[in-house]
């Protein structure tokens, strides 16, 4: 999604070009592209799938609407085996029209894990609930914080559930890097994501994802967050931005990476 505007075979060759050896998927542009063509573009480049994204939507009243979601996260999971990621980042959905019970909610997020997550098992793939940060629970993920986030995943296995660790969604949290730590020792940080905070956001919010070094975010000390609590797994950048979105995409890519060397790496 950093570089949307790039095609997939397009993407494919500038990860070549810059050395970038893994790309975390989206599910609208792979199937755009073509679920088993993108599969291979990418196996036939020798790139890593890192992460599929996404599943969720879970938190739906009307039974019907509940099942919808439910196959189309099997789907999602299927999609995840198939590119050969072993791991589907979870959006888990805000609150439903008229309701303002987030503990109801969140419980039926838990009751759609406890089918999803051994589906997901049965298949090689891991469940990574993203918590984002608070100003999205109304409408997009009732899960605001890594306490959130694990209280849910440990219900279940970790090989079945886990989380996702987004820098933009839980900078602000002081509880932040303990629970990290604690996602760590039970093995539950399934992937590791980076985006800057910069202000003011934009109108709508969505897509206000600063460039790694354009916000306020220390995006080296947050490595060592998730370093010390033994992550060695992938590092995804995700940059949700319109004006990012309107460069030329393999320029936009290039910066950053470069981005990543100069503020990420030691």
């Amino acid at each position: 999604m950093t570089v949307k505007q790039l095609s997939m075979p397009e993407l494919v060759d500038a990860c070549l070009e810059l050395g970038v050896p893994g790309v975390g998927l989206w599910r609208e542009p792979v199937q755009s592209y073509g679920l088993d063509a993108t599969a291979k573009l990418v196996r036939d480049a020798g790139l890593t799938v890192t992460t599929l994204c996404r599943g969720g939507f879970f938190t739906a009243l009307d039974p019907a609407e509940r099942a919808r979601a439910l196959d189309d996260n099997r789907q999602a999971v299927d999609e995840a085996a198939t590119l050969g990621t072993d791991t589907l980042v979870l959006v888990s959905g805000g609150l439903p029209a008229g309701s303002k019970d987030l503990h109801g909610a969140r419980e039926r997020i838990a009751d759609a894990l406890s089918e999803l997550g051994p589906y997901a098992e049965e298949r090689g793939v891991r469940l990574a609930i993203e918590p984002l940060h608070p100003m999205f629970a109304s409408d997009r993920c009732v899960v605001s914080t890594l306490t959130q986030a694990l209280d849910l995943a440990e219900r279940f296995p970790a090989q079945q559930v886990g989380v996702t660790v987004d820098t933009y969604h839980i900078w602000w949290d002081d509880q932040a890097p303990a629970q990290i730590a604690r996602a760590g020792a039970g093995g539950r940080i399934h992937t590791f994501q980076l985006a800057d905070w910069i202000t003011p956001l934009p109108e709508g919010v969505l897509n206000g994802r600063g460039q790694i070094g354009d916000g306020a975010i220390d995006m080296r000390e947050w490595k060592g967050y998730v370093e010390a609590a033994g992550y060695t797994g992938p590092i995804e950048v995700e940059l949700f931005n319109d004006d990012l979105w309107a460069r030329d995409g393999h320029e936009v890519l290039a910066e950053t990476a470069a981005r990543f060397v100069e503020h990420v790496l030691p």
